[in-house]
């Protein structure tokens, strides 16, 4: 993926989603948020929020493809998830469906939200390609993406870059974390 250093600019969604074909190495994603207000449109939270057992198969198959076939051309897709304790219902949804996402090869690791607030992570939600470019997830009132904003000069690039470093340290793999919870959380 080649990025000349600018400042930050806005992209739609077909250039937001084309960044997930044209990395070269890695896509990392922190997600802070309590809650998305686009997951619970999905007939996947609907089940989630009944108590039904989840079926992922069907659910993005797009998505998932895209995924596997970048997966098989050696590039890693990596996310640290962060929780609140007790952890929201968006948040145990996420939980539930990184089963979905570790199956099609994404590592998916979890933290508590007073951990990431101790260490000093931001409270955004963004994206890194590899180690240069950021995509920056901003969201309204009401847990909407409202647009993205994509950086690539090098000082800001950085500060996320060591935010990520934080965040892989000390957070742990969703499984791990998942059988930590209580029954009644899961």
């Amino acid at each position: 993926m080649s990025v000349r250093a600018r400042g930050p600019r806005n992209v739609g969604p077909d250039e937001f989603d084309g960044l997930f074909t044209r990395f070269e190495h890695t896509a990392w994603r922190l997600e802070t948020r309590r809650r998305y207000a686009s997951d619970e449109l999905t007939d996947t939270y609907a089940q989630f929020t009944s108590g039904e057992p989840v079926d992922w198969t069907g659910a993005d198959a797009e998505w998932c493809a895209q995924r596997r076939e970048q997966v098989a051309l050696g590039k890693r897709f990596e996310r640290v998830r962060v929780v609140d304790r007790p952890p929201t219902t968006g948040q145990l949804y996420l939980l539930d469906n990184a089963r979905r996402n570790s199956a099609v090869g994404e590592e998916i690791r979890t933290l508590w939200r007073d951990d990431a607030d101790r260490v000093g992570l931001p409270a955004e939600d963004f994206w890194i390609f590899d180690s240069r470019l950021v995509a920056l997830l901003n969201f309204d009132d009401t847990d909407n993406l409202v647009d993205v904003e994509l950086i690539t000069e090098p000082a800001a690039v950085l500060r996320y870059v060591r935010a990520r470093d934080a965040a892989q340290h000390y957070a742990v793999p969703y499984k791990e974390f998942a059988a930590r919870l209580p029954a009644k959380a899961r």
